[in-house]
């Protein structure tokens, strides 16, 4: 409990840096300098009102020198964080591969939310993934002296990038390439993993983006021809694979054999 306590606290820090780096990236701007400022007074926030989800609420949600209101979005961001690095935490244990996946979770809330505001996967979070994931994996691997873990996780990149590349080839109105090069990155950890949360955490995305869509349109409030982000339900089925995706690939499996 100590260890899902801490690195929940970790996540709530991490989650407010993330922050930063959603409104700062697709606008190519430093995610160090200047110091954070009110959009609207543009008084910088000070120590005491940027403790993560604490600070909001004290605050009442409000700017404290011009009373505009602050979106509750950031203390969500903050919380999201916290509670998968906790997640996390409780998952893999005190292990070094836990590291990799908590740099996972954190590239995942900040590429979500990008793609939702901007419908776009910046390369400057994406392209730098990949060494970052292939040194925390391999120190992972070491650490369990499983070095097959890192061929398979090779594999998984290679395989979910090229399943992307087809599919942005043969209709690139349909996904972005942006998908395509974060596809790599979620093999990677998945592959990682097993072939089951690899096969699992693909088939989670394009399930998770197909019920929204039909469910959109249901309601009427998207048509065929509207352009839904994807990364997000690549990300959230990416997550979803790490910890489900073991045993329900084995549920499968044991189903269909009778």
């Amino acid at each position: 409990m100590i260890l899902v306590g801490s690195v929940a606290v970790l996540g709530l820090l991490v989650g407010s840096f993330l922050n930063v780096v959603i409104w700062r990236v697709p606008r190519n701007e430093s995610v160090i300098r200047p110091r954070s400022r009110c959009p609207q007074c543009g008084h910088e926030i000070r120590g005491r009102d940027n403790i993560p989800v604490v600070s909001w609420l004290l605050l009442r949600g409000r700017c404290r020198d011009c009373k505009t209101p602050i979106s509750a979005r950031y203390p969500l961001v903050e919380l999201t964080t916290g509670v998968l690095f906790g997640l996390l935490g409780w998952h893999f244990g005190l292990h070094v591969v836990l590291i990799a996946y908590l740099y996972l979770a954190a590239i995942s809330v900040a590429l979500a939310l990008i793609d939702i505001d901007v419908h776009r996967l910046p390369d400057a979070l994406t392209l730098p993934s990949y060494p970052f994931a292939a040194v925390l994996l391999t120190a992972g691997a070491l650490a369990a002296h499983e070095p097959f873990d890192l061929a398979r996780a090779a594999i998984g990149a290679a395989a979910l990038f090229t399943l992307y590349a087809v599919l942005w080839f043969v209709y690139p109105k349909g996904m972005g390439l942006g998908d395509v090069k974060l596809a790599g990155v979620l093999g990677m950890y998945l592959g990682y993993l097993g072939w089951g949360p690899l096969v699992v955490g693909a088939f989670f995305g394009f399930a998770l983006g197909g019920v929204l869509g039909v469910t959109l349109m249901a309601m009427g409030r998207a048509t065929r021809k509207s352009k839904i982000p994807f990364g997000p339900f690549m990300l959230a089925g990416a997550l979803a694979a790490v910890f489900f995706g073991s045993s329900l690939a084995h549920a499968y499996v044991s189903f269909s054999r009778g």
